[in-house]
């Protein structure tokens, strides 16, 4: 028997995220920003979309991704210039870092979240299990029992009959 969760991923929210978070590509954004965005629209968490997005999503747009890349590599060309012209006379800025490093910690934060979702999840199913196989053993100890009263029921009136 399938039961669809009541939270699981519809075509339309795996398309809504893929969109945005391609679209954050494109505009040399990050993917966490992305996730962050459609956990807004979809009122889901931004680790959510990000696992969704690593563990089934990326798959299916490894082409869209690397013409995204292209893309924002486009818009950036003329601006990568003028910014290594300026960085030469600009010090590289302590709150750009900061920011940076924030983000790396997010990303952190997320894929272990995400990990410890899966862990969570796992042993949930294993629970589960471990439960449906001690009914299907109940159950086939009562076939069993019905088995045996009806082959004594059978021969019982067999006798009688002959």
């Amino acid at each position: 028997m399938v039961h669809n969760r009541q939270d699981a991923w519809t075509e339309d929210e795996d398309r809504q995220l893929a969109e945005t978070v391609l679209q954050f590509i494109r505009d040399g954004r990050t993917q966490l920003e992305a996730f962050e965005e459609v956990a807004r629209q979809l009122s889901r968490t931004s680790a959510a979309c990000g696992f969704r997005w690593n563990a089934t999503v990326r798959k299916q747009y490894d082409q869209e991704i690397l013409l995204a890349k292209k893309e924002r590599r486009k818009k950036a060309s003329p601006k990568a210039s003028e910014e290594n012209n300026s960085s030469q006379e600009q010090p590289f800025e302590f709150d750009e870092a900061i920011d940076l490093l924030k983000k790396i910690k997010q990303t952190y934060e997320i894929s272990t979240s995400s990990s410890d979702i899966v862990d969570e999840r796992m042993q949930e199913i294993a629970r589960e299990n471990e439960i449906l196989r001690k009914k299907i053993e109940k159950y086939e100890e009562a076939l069993r029992q019905i088995m045996t009263i009806w082959e004594t029921v059978s021969s019982e009136s067999d006798e009688r009959q002959g």
